[in-house]
């Protein structure tokens, strides 16, 4: 099978770039050890609908990834929307398209169920499948999402939008690929080990 690659955006940080960014921002090493597995959740399925022919930038998944939570450590103290001010801080970084996905991280812009696949939707899906530092499933996820953070009525509709959001991109992501998503841990961790 010929794997069709979309052109490179030439506009995502390299690896080491990323984790000099990570260090600079002072990231906590539990959000770190969250980012990168993260990010590999999002490189295995990326991988796999790069297979299938779905024209996808690898790498800018794998900044993106890294990264999405770049300002959460500050956002602590600060009480910052995280998603919004690391997105900032990757366009002001030099990396506009890197910053629109981490802005979407927590919540899609504009989420269509029968389009393509995007970088977004797959670094948005891969931060509901981890918790803290091992891969869970979206239900036990979004469950910590909504004890953690759903704390006031007002919050309510931004968790139900959430969790309807994960369970579309969920249902879409996988109706395209050949496994079920109780088989992503499974199968990360064996690549892992490969």
């Amino acid at each position: 099978m010929v794997v069709m690659r979309r052109p490179l955006s030439g506009n995502a940080p390299s690896r080491e770039e990323c984790y000099r960014l990570i260090r600079q921002m002072q990231m906590l090493e539990n959000i770190v050890a969250h980012s990168r597995l993260v990010c590999g959740v999002a490189l295995f399925l990326t991988d796999r609908l790069i297979d299938l022919g779905h024209l996808l930038d690898r790498e800018l998944v794998r900044a993106s990834a890294l990264l999405h939570d770049i300002t959460k450590t500050r956002s602590f103290k600060t009480r910052e929307n995280h998603a919004e001010t690391g997105g900032d801080f990757l366009r002001r970084q030099g990396y506009p398209e890197v910053g629109r996905i981490i802005c979407q991280h927590v919540l899609l812009e504009d989420f269509k169920a029968h389009a393509p696949p995007t970088e977004a939707e797959i670094v948005n899906y891969a931060d509901k499948r981890v918790l803290h530092d091992r891969i869970s499933s979206l239900n036990d996820r979004m469950a910590y999402i909504r004890d953690r953070y759903c704390k006031k009525p007002e919050h309510v509709p931004r968790m139900e939008r959430m969790w309807a959001e994960s369970l579309a991109v969920e249902e879409k992501l996988f109706r395209l690929l050949g496994f079920k998503p109780e088989d992503v841990e499974r199968l990360v961790g064996r690549e892992k080990s490969e």
